[in-house]
């Protein structure tokens, strides 16, 4: 790593940046970002029929494993945001970790040539866990490390730059649902999941090209400063020690300076708000579960030589977040000011959530009644569910990193992508409790009915209340996100 100069307020020092100005390393994150999100979903959105119709597997046996792989994919982040505040820094972790990743698109590449099926599955099951580890290693990483080349006086550019990013993770995940879907078709598994791999080859490959530009944030281990987890556990210990008036945390400061006191405790309020949003997780990654198995039972529709199917409908959500984003970022919540606060964006989303549910519903109705209609009507809940992502998703990306104390930005955006684990982990659960309850009495096939769909609307719609209650109360420690700014 080349040194650009002393460490400032933690911070190797770069040029001065412009303050009106994105930092140029940027568009070296953003790249690798497209790719990368190009290769994750790309290989995620082909699995619900690679696992019901190649591996014969049921369609409850398809949700399972995809959400626990999103539970998986979802929990690393707390040991990638671990290793990167503590040891190795954002950059080498990105860095390193992003090899297991491309092995794992190897390892789902070469599935498809071994003949029998439980080598099949064992293939999935590696693909998969090392995929895992490798993308959720480093997501809190990733965007905690572009908001690190943003001086202090270009805060202000963050809320772009965030929905930029975002933006360009839904560019690389429309490309991939529209190429590897008719991969598959024309040239079989193993090149529908190889291409992925390449793909995010090429994303490792230009992230190391920016490195000379990056501003490099050090690890706690060479800053000394404490991380969350041991100021937390020795107030815990020390719990005892409070003096009336004091609190969880006082006890803390004997050891620790009140600047890593104050970061750790500023941690507690933050995981408030998202303790609320893995309901929200729950409703959106069924897009690749029980949406994709839904539209199976539908009509494709035929454009020129291009086939729709449900596979290629997945698409429909980051097209409309592409349009929805800048629509949203540059000239519907500058107007709203105060009533576009972070918190009543998200808030706003979940309501949202839970009605697409209602609409898919509504479709599952008609389709058990025996009609049949064409897979495009599929694009009314995508744009229900596409716009409250936008509130909710992006929002809550901002959120997590401007509330974040300098030192816990990974640690907190670990715990942001926390929430997608246990939202993942949550539709397991109830689809093996539901099987048995509502199927066979052996966990019957009941992922993709009405009734689970009203059930995820109604939960979703109680949840969203209580998260606009106790959204109500939160203090923002970055006070322009009080404003609507």
């Amino acid at each position: 790593m080349r040194a650009q100069g002393p460490l400032i307020a933690g911070r190797q020092a770069a040029p001065a940046p412009t303050p009106h100005r994105w930092p140029r390393q940027i568009w070296f994150i953003l790249g690798n970002e497209t790719a990368e999100r190009f290769s994750f979903y790309g290989m995620k959105g082909i699995l619900a029929l690679y696992i019901t119709n190649v591996l014969l597997m049921t369609r409850d046996d398809a949700t399972r494993i995809i959400h626990l792989f999103g539970f998986a994919n979802y929990f690393m982040p707390l040991f990638g945001a671990w290793v990167s505040d503590r040891y190795w820094g954002r950059y080498h972790t990105i860095l390193w970790i992003s090899l297991s990743y491309c092995l794992g698109h190897g390892i789902m590449a070469l599935s498809d040539a071994v003949p029998t099926l439980d080598g099949k599955v064992l293939c999935l099951y590696a693909g998969l866990g090392l995929i895992a580890f490798g993308s959720g290693g480093i997501k809190p990483c990733v965007s905690a490390f572009m908001g690190d080349q943003f001086g202090p006086d270009q805060r202000h550019l963050l809320p772009k730059a965030y929905a930029a990013f975002y933006w360009c993770i839904n560019l690389g995940s429309t490309a991939s649902f529209l190429i590897i879907p008719w991969i598959r078709k024309n040239y079989g598994y193993s090149w529908a999941f190889g291409v992925p791999g390449l793909a995010m080859a090429l994303a490792t490959f230009v992230f190391w090209l920016g490195t000379k530009h990056y501003v490099m944030v050090p690890p706690t281990r060479k800053t000394r400063t404490a991380g969350f987890f041991r100021v937390l556990l020795h107030a815990y210990r020390h719990r005892h020690e409070r003096r009336p008036g004091q609190s969880f945390w006082d006890p803390a400061r004997a050891r620790f300076s009140d600047a890593e006191v104050d970061a750790a405790a500023s941690v507690g309020p933050i995981l408030s708000i998202f303790a609320l949003a893995p309901i929200f997780w729950s409703l959106f990654d069924q897009t690749f579960s029980t949406w994709v198995l839904q539209g199976e039972k539908m009509i494709p529709y035929r454009l020129a030589n291009y086939t729709i199917g449900p596979e290629e409908m997945l698409s429909a959500n980051p097209i409309l977040v592409m349009l929805f984003v800048p629509v949203l970022t540059w000239w519907v919540y500058p107007r709203l000011g105060r009533l576009a606060t972070p918190l009543r964006r998200m808030s706003a989303g979940m309501f949202l959530a839970a009605l697409s549910f209602v609409v898919v519903a509504i479709m599952q109705t008609r389709l058990d009644a025996g009609v049949r209609f064409s897979v495009l009507w599929q694009i009314v809940p995508y744009v229900i569910l596409t716009i409250a992502e936008v509130l909710f998703s992006t929002t809550g990306l901002e959120f997590a990193f401007r509330e974040a104390a300098p030192s816990m930005k990974s640690t907190i955006m670990g715990f942001w992508n926390l929430t997608v684990a246990f939202g993942n982990l949550l539709v397991t659960g109830i689809t093996s409790l539901a099987g048995l309850v509502l199927g066979d009495g052996r966990g019957g096939d009941v992922a993709v009915t009405t009734t689970m769909f009203l059930f995820y609307a109604g939960l979703t719609f109680a949840v969203a209340v209580l998260f606009s209650l106790v959204a109500s109360r939160y203090r923002y420690r970055d006070a322009a996100a009080a404003l609507g700014k």
